[in-house]
């Protein structure tokens, strides 16, 4: 059958066709997205002709993660999470958290969320939020896989509900960190670990993170798109469209390294060894989940 998905070259324009100098991994991109039903084969091509070479899935509701775990098994490189997202936290019931524990068995499934606390827009209320997450702390406990968390606006109540499960979970990150510097020292002090976007290269908005991202200690550091969402406003070029991708990962990964100090081959070089053990993305048994795929 043609390959009805745009050109592989006709989305991203020369300026914008990054090389990472080292492989990548994107902890968190949504490919389940309909913005990349069209081209997503396109899409992975880009990715790895960019050097990102590993993707987490993001699964923020039960048909989204099952959408991520089958898109693993076809490719090679692909992983996925399994969780509700607070802004669903409201349609948490017996019958969905029986789903999540089965998705959390899949070798696909290397961590599970998202999920975690947004009192920014209460889409569901802050006690339907705090109750989704805490039984969502309790699958973590309970299947040993790290906690991919979502935060805004919530940082202490996260971390206390954080703080009386530390004991019991693995790892945790918290993906996409945008909050201040008295937040980050928090989650640090819990041993988490941070996940970073395109938010720094936001000159309205993500400019203060520019001052704490060198706090970050090497080994709790990751990278990640987000996308669709969280394009770099800070881009060379402009990008039809406004599609974030999991390609221009190298550009984040410049940015952050630039107000680091450190040189774009040791961040690249950090964060993947970092994401790669996070995700135990070496173990056996994740392997042998992909041989069919």
């Amino acid at each position: 059958m043609a390959d009805t998905a745009p050109p592989f070259d006709d989305v991203l324009p020369e300026a914008l066709r990054f090389r990472s100098p080292a492989p990548l991994v994107d902890i968190g991109a949504n490919l389940t997205h309909e913005s990349f039903a069209r081209d997503l084969e396109a899409t992975l091509r880009r990715a790895r002709a960019a050097g990102v070479e590993t993707l987490i899935l993001t699964g923020t509701d039960r048909e989204h993660a099952q959408q991520a775990v089958t898109l693993a098994r076809r490719h090679p490189g692909l992983y996925a999470t399994a969780g509700v997202h607070p802004h669903d936290a409201s349609q948490w019931n017996a019958e969905l958290e029986a789903a999540m524990r089965e998705l959390h068995r899949q070798p696909e499934v290397v961590a599970v969320g998202e999920c975690g606390l947004d009192f920014n827009r209460n889409f569901s209320t802050p006690a339907e939020q705090q109750r989704a997450f805490e039984a969502q702390l309790a699958l973590a406990a309970e299947s040993g896989l790290p906690l991919f968390v979502h935060e805004r606006d919530a940082g202490e109540r996260l971390r206390e509900m954080l703080h009386a499960w530390r004991d019991d979970i693995s790892r945790a990150v918290v993906h996409c960190f945008t909050a201040d510097r008295d937040t980050l020292y928090g989650y640090l002090d819990l041993d988490l670990h941070i996940g970073l976007t395109g938010w720094l290269c936001d000159e309205r908005r993500g400019h203060h993170l520019r001052e704490l991202v060198g706090a970050i200690p090497a080994e709790r550091l990751m990278v990640e798109t987000d996308c669709p969402y969280l394009l770099p406003r800070n881009l060379p070029a402009k990008l039809k469209g406004r599609r974030h991708e999991p390609a221009l990962l190298p550009w984040i990964v410049r940015e952050i390294a630039h107000w680091r100090g450190d040189t774009e081959a040791d961040l690249a070089r950090a964060t993947t060894a970092t994401a790669r053990a996070f995700f135990g993305l070496d173990e056996p048994a994740r392997k042998e989940g992909h041989r069919d795929g």
